[in-house]
């Protein structure tokens, strides 16, 4: 009797500690207070370290970038399609390490995050920033040379070939012409009107001058300006002319013709808008391109390339695909519902208003190709921030650099495990990064940063965090996806 009475307390102390044990491991598996428990709850991926360290050690040759070609002869057949590189492969020459040009880049996305806080947030005072503006402090990855992305395309007739920023938070073309009473140094020869047969004034009476608020005029011409938060700016006159893409013309866009241009722009000619106004290349091509077009961003440092990509042949299956937020406060810019974010596949304890779009145009969440790092509203930003930290208790923190005050001492290391990072759509999607997009390198030696930063409330997607994925925009369906593939 006595030993089944002992036997019996002895079940019962197993189911007993049985439920402890299984009620505390879901309680703590939701919360971030046991890094103990957090860490074997947490989604893992690697970065290998050698690799990525490797990747920095590109260098090309003046020849190499001057003579970078427009197609690949496995492209031509498409038509629509672009080379894509990074602003690395056109200046790497500059610097002498990797850290000279993360702090340089740094300092220019600095610079592009205040420029659009003032605008998207009005803090420049009572401007109103109209699509087809040029009067007003437009924003461009090309202020204080801050492009980040370049092309190769074709300006009149004969084409003559033109670097050119891509900007996805601007709405106008424009090219240094001659003649030229101010300009800076570009990489190819200024373009001169002259020379091309297609070339054509926009008159003062047109409708095209008609759509510009603050237009001038001169001698019947239309005159635009265009200004940007650090001083530098670009003036001259709207004309019509025929832009090639490959083996693909396309005539009567209207470009801005600048004539005296101050600024220091690594070598572009120009700049090709890619917003979502009427005057930006994408809303001229109109219903040539289907309202669709697409990106790939080549990782820093690759000797590979990106490309772009215009018409429905952007538009790839399977894709992930979120809808896309229109802010008339801003309508260049490409906004899009972002209900969370998560560590290791756990949300993150942020309120979705956080990120929300408010019917006044402020906060919201901003998808820009011109700003590196992406930015997340102070509350949203530390709450990421401490749950990564609390994820990778196990590597060695070292100080912060240039704006990450997150960073690593990963050296002599070859695969690291570090926790996943998620966008979490309003839609239902989730976004998952790889490594590579949320932990950088800074450095040689293996130092690396966890790169996001804090914003004064408004949200960026940066081009770090969109790098090797296929990023498609269907203006027509307002929607714009991710993947399915990788570049």
């Amino acid at each position: 009797m006595v030993a089944l009475e002992a036997l019996i307390m002895v079940v019962l102390l197993q189911l007993l500690l049985l439920t402890t044990t299984t009620s505390t491991f879901t309680s703590t598996s939701t919360s971030t207070s046991s890094t103990t428990t957090l860490i074997q709850a947490l989604d893992y991926i690697h970065l290998n370290v050698p690799e990525t360290i490797a990747r920095l050690r590109v260098q090309l040759t003046k020849e190499e970038t001057t003579t970078y070609p427009e197609l690949s002869k496995d492209e031509v057949e498409s038509k629509w399609k672009l080379k894509l590189v990074h602003r690395d492969v056109l200046s790497t020459k500059n610097f002498s390490n990797h850290h000279h040009r993360l702090h340089e880049r740094m300092k220019r996305d600095v610079r592009r995050v205040a420029s659009l806080t003032r605008r998207l947030t009005g803090g420049g005072g009572d401007v109103r920033y109209e699509v087809a503006d040029f009067g007003s402090e437009l924003v461009s990855g090309m202020e204080q040379g801050s492009g980040e992305y370049f092309v190769r395309i074709g300006v009149g007739s004969p084409p003559r070939s033109q670097y050119m920023v891509i900007d996805s938070g601007s709405d106008i073309v424009w090219v240094q012409c001659q003649p030229c009473n101010q300009c800076y140094k570009q990489s190819d020869p200024v373009f001169d009107p002259s020379d091309s047969a297609s070339f054509a004034g926009v008159g003062c009476g047109s409708s095209v001058c008609g759509r510009l608020e603050n237009a001038g005029c001169r001698s019947g011409r239309c005159r635009y300006q265009v200004s940007y938060g650090d001083g530098s700016y670009t003036k001259g006159t709207l004309a019509l002319e025929t832009i090639t893409f490959g083996p693909t013309m396309v005539r009567n866009v209207a470009i801005g013709c600048g004539h005296k241009n101050r600024g220091m722009f690594i070598g572009a000619a120009g700049l090709l808008g890619l917003g979502g106004g009427s005057l930006s290349f994408v809303g001229q091509l109109g219903g040539q391109a289907g309202g669709a077009f697409g990106y790939c961003l080549v990782s820093r440092g690759a000797d590979s390339h990106g490309s772009l990509v215009f018409g429905r042949d952007a538009i790839p299956e399977g894709a992930i695909w979120v809808p896309l937020l229109r802010n008339p406060r801003a309508p260049s810019f490409y906004y899009v519902g972002l209900s969370g974010i998560g560590v290791g596949g756990i949300r993150v304890p942020v309120a979705e208003d956080i990120f929300r779009l408010s019917e006044t145009g402020d906060g919201g969440v901003v998808m820009d190709t011109g700003t590196a790092a992406t930015r997340l509203p102070l509350p949203a930003y530390e709450a990421l921030r401490n749950s990564f930290i609390e994820g990778t208790s196990g590597l060695l923190r070292t100080s912060g650099i240039s704006i990450f005050d997150t960073c690593y001492d990963l050296f002599g290391l070859s695969m690291v495990r570090v926790p996943t990072v998620s966008f979490y759509f309003s839609s239902g999607p989730i976004l998952t990064l790889p490594a590579r997009n949320f932990m950088i390198p800074v450095d040689e030696m293996g130092t690396f940063c966890f790169a996001f930063a804090p914003s004064s409330g408004i949200s960026i997607i940066g081009n770090i965090q969109q790098e090797g994925i296929q990023i498609s925009f269907d203006g027509a369906n307002g929607v714009v996806g991710f993947g399915p593939n990788t570049c």
